[in-house]
């Protein structure tokens, strides 16, 4: 039996030859401006109800001006403040893009994600990544530059921590003998390495339930995720493991307006974004979701308009009870 058939925001999300869409947290237009974080549960009740099926976080701590990324986050912790969204919506789950596994150490991580699956069970997909932002790394005294073999060292506490009753765990990051985490999982949260992460593709290919990329034009994307699944095999991973990426979109208000590319995404019509997303789903894409962040119209209005017309197109699979 595979290890996802009954976890239900897994079996909404992923399978193999379809395509769900998601959206990125702050469900905002605010472009380069800091976000409001206005109205965010509102908007995700919205999205709840059109069918959109995750709600993505990312895991910023520090405004940098000298990243050169003017997205800060969603302000908020993304654990803490996708509990609150858990909290006020029924079915729609969160998910993270990606908890970086070098800043939070794998014990406390550990206990904070067992948590939130005990309180919100099948609700939550964990992307974890290495980190690139070096101001978080300086403010917390981790070294930057050794982030990938740090990953690596964190996966590894972090999966017996969540899975092994009382593991023996000897680690830079502590010590576990004679003792186990609390609460105990009944079930794996899926776990989808994003990037890189600082690893070779065949560790990507060994490791985690699923690959989390950034976005690319549909051809380089399928070569991305040609070489991913080639990788996989080579480890004798045969069954299905989902490809989820973000896309920026600026929703243009003429259904027909051809895509334009604008930063990590295009400006698109929703007639063309249909067209668009059925070009990712060919190439292996199983999960698509929209950042908000560059749209010149107001988030809400985007969201009713691709509830609407897109969304019908690419909904939430049935769940096979």
């Amino acid at each position: 039996m595979y290890m996802f058939e009954h976890h239900q925001t897994y079996q909404r999300m992923y399978k193999e030859g379809e395509l769900t869409l998601g959206l990125h947290i702050p469900l905002e237009n605010f472009q380069s401006n800091t976000p409001t974080m206005a109205n965010q549960v509102e908007l995700a009740q919205a999205a709840e109800g059109y069918g959109f099926t995750t709600l993505w976080l990312r895991d910023v701590i520090l405004e940098d001006p000298q990243f050169g990324d003017p997205a800060v986050g969603q302000i908020y912790d993304s654990l803490i403040f996708g509990t609150h969204l858990l909290s006020q919506t029924k079915q729609i789950a969160i998910g993270t893009s990606a908890l970086v596994l070098p800043l939070r150490h794998p014990l406390r991580l550990a206990k904070e994600v067992a948590t939130i699956e005990a309180l919100f069970p099948e609700r939550f997909i964990m992307g974890i990544s290495s980190g690139d932002r070096r101001a978080d790394f300086k403010g917390l005294g981790v070294n930057h530059s050794s982030r990938g073999s740090q990953f690596r060292e964190a996966f590894t506490y972090l999966e017996k921590a969540l899975y092994e009753y009382y593991p023996r765990i000897d680690s830079s990051y502590g010590h576990i003998e004679q003792a186990t985490l609390v609460p105990k999982l009944k079930n794996r949260i899926p776990t989808m390495v994003t990037g890189f992460a600082q690893q070779e593709l065949d560790w990507l290919g060994q490791n985690g339930d699923g690959w989390m990329y950034y976005p690319q034009g549909p051809m380089r994307q399928l070569e991305a995720i040609r070489a991913w699944r080639e990788s996989a095999a080579r480890h004798n991973h045969t069954e299905f493991r989902p490809f989820s990426m973000p896309m920026h979109l600026d929703l243009a208000e003429d259904p027909d307006e051809q895509a334009t590319p604008i930063r990590l995404g295009f400006r698109i019509g929703r007639n063309k974004l249909i067209e668009l997303i059925e070009v990712y789903k060919t190439i292996g894409v199983n999960h698509l979701f929209f950042a908000l962040f560059d749209s010149d119209r107001p988030a809400g209005e985007v969201i009713h308009e691709l509830g609407e017309y897109v969304l019908p197109q690419f909904p939430p699979h049935r769940i096979s009870l």
